[in-house]
């Protein structure tokens, strides 16, 4: 696809836009590419932290004399159409002529609420805020179809980016055994010390040198892997919140609602998500997934991109394929086809431009409740505590996640971003799932619409 020729039609449209959560490292991301981009005018920058924000605009090289701090709907009215209002209350947006919200706060109820406000004032939302999308996209998604706007996944993260991918495999008519993504930091092994690295943290695994091919039994090395290296974390809430959303998009589902997480080395993905019968892990064609990269010192990284695995068809095409590099499985039957980046809000204006320009959404324009992400309590929690939401990856305390098919799942579970900062209403046991009688002091609004997107 030429993306020149994609947005030529209105060379002269300004897109005017504005962004909450704007202090952290997405907003970061887009505010340094919109300086590339005269065409893409920030209009209003939300966040809590505003001297950290004047302090953030200014270092991307924004002028300070068009930086304009608001904090009532007045001041907002007398800023410049050429300057950028930077707020602290949300709520203030409404005033800010703009043709798209970027939601970004990561924030349930607050992403919810100034969502369902810019629609309702006609405009766009490109959704970043994940927490808010497993929750809510389904009803936000028709609230921006009556409305006549576009409500979207943001390209550059990685559902937008997997959802686009899985399109693009269904218009060739190549049939997805498994699509997913890497997990956020890779695994390397160095054979010289027979140690691992991930990110700062280094451990002792020295089995991992006699594990570093597959072998004939794939599901027997892939657990020999995973105990060489049960010290690490390797599995994350945004994973799971991520998946959530594509399965929402895309009708794809979790295998099992722990997601598999094989540590695995890129070449080798054909292979793992074969069908079992094939050798492979997959119990079933269509589901979605998350790995862990294998890779040694020097070895390209996945960087967090996505992949889908797909049944090869003719055997002469995939053979001459293979003999080009690509990823075909040993007994030739299966395909991997992958992307491997994650450039964040550096691409996110595609979506923005096709939104504003061509009314059209990056993930689907009719998404539904296919899962549910949800939470199971990892040991007792007595009523009356409060379910925190909190760290890099948006962890509930006490609870881990879980990907449930949502025709498999209690028709009363809580989704988990639900029951984020809201209490126990009893005691609930180790290993349960939280339901929505579970809990109380969650946002009615937010409850509402969960419930309004399963109907």
């Amino acid at each position: 696809m030429n993306f020149e020729l994609l947005f030529a039609d209105q060379p002269d449209r300004e897109v005017r836009y504005t962004l909450t959560g704007a202090k952290g490292g997405f907003a970061r991301t887009l505010l340094a590419q919109t300086r590339r981009m005269p065409r893409l005018v920030p209009a209003a920058l939300c966040d809590l932290d505003l001297p950290g924000l004047r302090a953030l605009c200014e270092e991307l090289g924004f002028p300070a004399t068009q930086l304009h701090e608001c904090s009532s709907a007045a001041e907002v009215a007398a800023t410049p159409t050429d300057a950028i209002c930077l707020v602290a209350d949300a709520a203030l947006l409404r005033d800010v002529p703009h043709d798209i919200l970027v939601e970004a706060t990561g924030n349930p109820k607050v992403g919810y609420r100034v969502a369902c406000e810019a629609i309702d004032a006609g405009r766009h939302v490109a959704m970043v805020s994940k927490e808010v999308d497993t929750v809510a996209g389904v009803t936000l998604s028709r609230l921006a179809l009556a409305k006549g706007v576009v409500y979207t996944t943001a390209d550059g993260d990685q559902p937008a980016n997997l959802i686009g991918w899985v399109s693009w495999a269904r218009t060739l008519g190549l049939e997805i055994v498994a699509a997913g993504k890497s997990g956020e930091y890779d695994l390397v092994f160095d054979p010289q010390t027979g140690t691992v690295r991930q990110l700062e943290e280094t451990v002792s695994a020295a089995a991992l040198a006699d594990l570093l091919t597959l072998g004939d039994d794939i599901p027997a090395t892939l657990a020999a892997r995973r105990e060489a290296l049960k010290t690490l974390k390797t599995s994350a809430t945004a994973d799971y919140c991520e998946m959530a959303v594509v399965a929402s998009n895309t009708g794809l589902v979790a295998d099992v609602e722990a997601m598999h997480y094989p540590i695995a080395r890129i070449a080798e993905l054909a292979d793992i998500y074969a069908l079992r019968e094939d050798g492979g892990i997959v119990q079933r064609p269509g589901v979605i997934d998350v790995f862990n990269v294998l890779r040694l010192p020097g070895e390209a990284s996945f960087a967090g991109g996505v992949f889908v695995v797909v049944r090869t068809g003719d055997g002469p095409t995939w053979q001459m394929l293979a003999h080009k590099g690509h990823v075909v499985s040993r007994n030739g039957r299966y395909a991997c086809m992958y992307l491997p980046y994650h450039f964040m809000g550096v691409e996110t204006p595609i979506s923005m431009l096709n939104a504003v320009l061509h009314g059209r959404a990056s993930g689907s324009d009719r998404p539904a409740q296919h899962a549910v992400l949800a939470g199971r309590a990892i040991e007792a929690i007595p009523a009356g505590t409060v379910l925190r939401m909190g760290g890099h990856h948006h962890d509930v305390t006490g609870v881990k996640p879980v990907l449930l098919v949502r025709a498999d799942a209690p028709t009363n579970v809580a989704p988990l971003y639900l029951a984020a900062h809201a209490r126990t209403a009893r005691n609930v046991q180790a290993g349960e799932l939280i339901l929505l009688d579970d809990i109380a002091g969650d946002d009615p609004a937010l409850r509402e619409a969960w419930l309004a997107g399963l109907r």
